[in-house]
């Protein structure tokens, strides 16, 4: 299910918590690292499992993802099922695809019930205001992105992609490029720029020009960052699960940035 453009209503029973993650790039740096950070996820689905009643998954949980119609990636097989039980549950799961992902199609909401969306999305939760998007390519600069991203995102170009090249060289040039190519891979996004330019907290306050959000939650910048950018508004980035583990909650009331400690 792609679902994009209206605004989506949630309210919170009391006892149950919305959580937010992103950034988990499974598969890098390469399958032996990755599968710890895999466990140490999955383990915490598990944890919350007990009181969450929303999922909200930020993107580029895998560093990355190409779906053909009858083939997927090889691996990843606890964090999908761990998903699909939190799914057949009854926890609704909404996944935003990131640079890293863009390419899924329908598995995840036809295998395991996810609704995906493939760009920013407003949620009126428990009479708060939500923006929420993984965050690539918002905002100024990030040309050079941009550019890549309407090509990887061409009909043309992924028919081409798919088929003319062998499945097992296309996703191990994937996973080469995803992991090596700058543009995708964001070495630039482990740096705090300044609040001043910060292109994601430029965004929302030129966002909050013309409406007002409680809550802007983006991932993208693979750090855990909560600013003030207007008044009663917060940018909130979640940070990742590859160097920090951070992680949101929102309890009806509020959001609060939360790291997993456990190893």
């Amino acid at each position: 299910m792609d679902s994009r453009g209206q605004q989506i209503e949630l309210q919170l029973p009391p006892g149950k918590k919305i959580y937010f993650a992103s950034d988990q790039h499974l598969g890098a740096p390469n399958d032996e690292e990755s599968l710890v950070r895999e466990k140490r996820f999955v383990r915490w689905l598990d944890e919350i499992k007990s009181d969450c009643q929303v999922l909200f998954l930020l993107g580029d949980l895998f560093d990355f993802w190409y779906e053909y119609k009858q083939v997927v990636p090889r691996g990843f097989v606890r964090v999908l099922g761990k998903l699909a039980e939190l799914s057949d549950s009854g926890i609704q799961i909404y996944f935003f695809t990131g640079n890293h992902d863009l390419w899924m199609r329908d598995y995840l909401s036809k295998e395991i019930g996810i609704t995906v969306f493939r760009d920013r999305q407003v949620f009126h939760i428990n009479q708060k205001k939500f923006f929420i998007a993984h965050g690539d390519g918002l905002g100024p600069n990030d040309k050079g992105y941009k550019r890549m991203k309407k090509l990887f995102t061409n009909p043309l170009a992924q028919f081409m992609f798919s088929t003319f090249l062998h499945p097992d060289f296309a996703v191990k040039l994937g996973i080469n490029m995803s992991r090596k190519n700058k543009l995708i891979s964001g070495d630039e996004d482990v740096k705090f720029l300044g609040e001043d330019k910060e292109w994601l907290v430029q965004y929302a306050k030129r966002k909050l020009e013309t409406e007002h959000y409680d809550y802007f939650v983006f991932g993208h910048r693979h750090m855990p960052m909560e600013i003030n950018v207007g008044e009663n508004s917060i940018y909130m980035n979640l940070g990742d699960w590859v160097n920090y583990f951070t992680y949101a909650v929102f309890d009806g009331s509020n959001l609060s940035l939360e790291r997993n400690i456990a190893q």
